[in-house]
């Protein structure tokens, strides 16, 4: 049963909209739509909300980098496990708009991730991963997540959000694997490519056939000799 939900991103006005927020917007809309609030806690060193079914929500405000602090203090006063966490982040290996469900692995590089591995002592909590898409080349990934995504990336992104509400439902009630069929099975079908309509093979015009000379044509022509 997932009984802790984190969000990562930075907090500030100017991180509020970058890539490497995508984990507090989906927080930030569960609250929302909800009507649970997020409160500041000084002791957490985050904002905090508590869901009407007991689960907690946190969105730290130690930075990205030093994200695991507040995790590690909230889930060791409340007694929760690792394998009840679930964190919310961007995801740099998936195109804006595909959301994945999993649990342990590796952490790619990603700094929020780093450091809550390293508080929990373990990587075998859940994660909810948001893509962002790749950087482009001659950019670094540090980089390419603290810039805002385009108009149409951000749209994608909220859809990849839209789905992942929609299953936090079960998410909360413990049915992690069905939620996760849920988010995988419903991912866009890339159209195929249409299929370029081959030329139209020439045919050959039938040889005409040269009619045989008749005997003693030649002769008649042009004499003996």
């Amino acid at each position: 049963m997932i009984r802790l939900i984190v969000g990562l991103g930075n907090p500030g006005k100017e991180y509020e909209r970058t890539r490497h927020n995508a984990g507090f917007w989906l927080v930030e809309r569960f609250a929302q739509a909800s009507g649970m609030t997020l409160r500041k806690d000084p002791k957490f060193k985050a904002l905090v909300g508590k869901h009407a079914n007991g689960a907690w929500f946190l969105l730290p405000q130690s930075f990205m980098n030093l994200s695991g602090q507040p995790v590690q203090m909230l889930a060791g006063f409340f007694k929760i496990k690792p394998e009840e966490v679930l964190v919310v982040h961007d995801e740099l290996d998936f195109p804006p708009g595909t959301v994945r469900l999993k649990q342990g692995g590796g952490i790619a590089g990603h700094n929020g991730l780093k450091d809550i591995s390293q508080r929990l002592a373990t990587h075998e909590y859940w994660r909810l991963r948001l893509g962002v898409g790749k950087p482009p080349a001659g950019t670094e990934g540090a980089d390419y997540v603290l810039q805002k995504p385009s108009a149409e990336d951000r749209a994608a992104i909220d859809a990849a959000i839209d789905k992942s509400l929609a299953v936090m439902p079960q998410i909360l009630a413990g049915d992690v694997q069905a939620a996760m069929n849920k988010l995988h099975t419903e991912e866009p079908k890339k159209a195929e490519p249409e299929k370029k309509a081959e030329p139209a093979k020439k045919t050959e015009e039938p040889k005409k056939e040269i009619p045989a000379e008749k005997p003693g044509l030649l002769k008649s022509l042009f004499g003996k000799k």
